[in-house]
């Protein structure tokens, strides 16, 4: 199964030129069974990304288009009355999927936003009194755009702790982006790939990740990297236990895509930007995206 993994990591790097670093984070955070954020201008990859995950995997995959006008039943699905039955008959919304690509999530209101935060943390959600479990895998993909553009509604602190990763796709070098002008159409390349790792096997990889050993010396790692935040002072807050869990989940994850069954210091330092950066904020406001956790890379020592 491990073949098949390093398969869907060629596969989409064919696909999505020139950023390996990201595919690689983003099948970790699948792995870990995890959400991702993606913040980035339009037209740089984003739903691609998402699309060929979502065939590489052989999931159902559902695209929530969020707009300022979107109402969280237009999410969850809502009860409908049947005039033959006489009686109401639940009609399910678009969360129930495999994979959600939740596009442009910053462009709808929190109300809309809100909708999500059930569904990412317990994989259910509760409509009209009635809790309705969700497919599994559960992997939720939302892309949102730079807060500085019009018409965005900022993610609040609750909403993006459950984003297990942010990451940030950038401009592509001359040579990937001189490919990408020279090659196929990349919606129809996605269509014609193959399922590299069915569900069956997603889950199976999921439970092996989740068993990579972690040492005493490493844990003692990571909690001096969270105590750090806490006491240090470079951040308004420090991180919380839930993102001490998320960070040992992502570095898992990590080295378990390396073929590694420990996981070392260098498996949480390459995860500690995409999955902290997003969850603290800076009392310099000139540190930005994963440029967030600089300090704790060059002031906390591994052990």
């Amino acid at each position: 199964m491990r073949a098949s993994l390093q398969a869907l990591l060629e596969t989409a790097n064919a696909v999505i030129l020139g950023k390996s670093r990201q595919i690689r984070l983003a099948v970790c955070c699948l792995l870990a069974r995890g959400h991702l954020l993606i913040e980035d201008v339009p037209g740089l990859g984003k739903t691609t990304l998402a699309r060929t995950l979502a065939h590489l995997l052989g999931l159902d995959y559902q695209r929530i288009q969020f707009t300022s006008d979107l109402l969280p039943a237009d999410i969850l699905g809502a009860s409908i009355f049947d005039g033959k039955t006489h009686t109401f008959r639940f009609l399910p919304g678009p969360i129930f999927h495999q994979m959600i690509l939740a596009d442009e999530i910053n462009r709808s209101t929190p109300k809309a936003q809100s909708a999500l935060l059930e569904a990412m943390e317990e994989r259910q959600v509760t409509v009209e009194g009635e809790t309705r479990p969700l497919p599994e895998p559960f992997f939720v993909i939302a892309t949102q755009n730079p807060a500085h553009q019009l018409g965005t509604f900022p993610l609040p602190e609750s909403q993006l702790d459950r984003f297990l990763m942010r990451l940030t796709l950038g401009y592509p070098d001359s040579r990937s982006e001189r490919a990408l002008y020279q090659g196929e159409d990349r919606h129809r390349l996605v269509e014609r790939l193959p399922v590299c790792l069915p569900p069956e096997q997603l889950r199976q990889l999921q439970a092996e990740a989740a068993r990579v050993h972690v040492s005493d010396a490493l844990l003692d790692y990571v909690q001096a990297l969270v105590r750090f935040t806490r006491e240090s002072g470079h951040w308004e807050l420090g991180l919380s236990p839930r993102a001490g869990l998320a960070l040992l989940r992502a570095a898992r994850a990590f080295a378990f895509t390396d073929n590694r069954d420990l996981v070392l210091p260098e498996d949480v330092q390459a995860v500690l930007g995409p999955v902290c950066g997003h969850r603290l904020r800076p009392t310099d406001s000139a540190l930005a995206g994963e440029a967030v956790v600089a300090p704790l890379l060059d002031q906390v020592a591994v052990p």
